[in-house]
């Protein structure tokens, strides 16, 4: 059987280009978290780039390190990392390998699979709040580091893989300065999101944590 267009894996050049071409095209594509429980989907709706060593805001910016060593590697791979001791947080590869730039995906809309994204967001209050922001996403999916590395420009059957959808057209994609982002990296409006999409996340300047006494 012929998977139909929308449903084709992106192609490894669609994210061998500069962050900030691929991120805003990543916006009404697909992702696949398979499951021994069955798939889920999500259309992306909102995500943020990261520009590796010329990005102050990137995990990369200092240097290659055991944590962030897959955003050196080739195009079209996942970054998970964990953060906050508590959350887990899911990224897409792109550029030139060794370039380290990625997009963190921030928020989608369950477009199947909602029930098994139910039973691993217990808090939601409706669907449309299963994915909506980076941590609850990859909850949703059951995103942990055991996936970091996952090729996702692929057409077999593996945990994780990003399908064609449908672009989004310019008009209807705003963008603006990154969420929770602090220092030279903060000023960037490297956020993009479908406008008035209801699965977006509300936008929240950094706040410094502050120690317990």
């Amino acid at each position: 059987m012929i998977a139909p267009p929308d449903r084709m894996p992106l192609p490894r050049d669609f994210f061998d280009r500069p962050v900030l071409d691929v991120a805003p095209d990543l916006l009404g594509r697909i992702l696949v978290r398979t499951t021994p429980d069955g798939p889920i989907a999500v259309r992306l709706t909102e995500v943020e780039a990261y520009d590796g060593l010329n990005d102050p805001g990137s995990h990369a910016y200092r240097g290659r390190t055991a944590r962030n060593s897959v955003m050196f590697g080739p195009p079209g791979h996942v970054y998970v990392y964990f953060t906050y001791g508590m959350w887990f947080c899911m990224n897409l590869v792109c550029g030139p390998e060794g370039t380290a730039s990625a997009v963190l995906l921030r928020a989608g809309e369950i477009v199947e699979g909602a029930e098994l994204a139910r039973k691993r967001r217990l808090s939601a209050r409706n669907d449309k709040e299963l994915a909506k922001g980076p941590a609850r996403l990859a909850t949703a999916l059951g995103v942990d580091r055991a996936l970091d590395g996952t090729d996702a420009c692929t057409a077999e059957d593996t945990p994780l893989r990003i399908l064609t959808g449908e672009s989004v057209p310019s008009d209807l994609v705003n963008n603006g300065p990154r969420t929770g982002v602090a220092g030279d990296g903060g000023v960037h409006p490297w956020r993009y999101w479908i406008a008035n999409d209801p699965t977006v996340s509300p936008y929240r300047a950094h706040v410094p944590r502050r120690r317990s006494s």
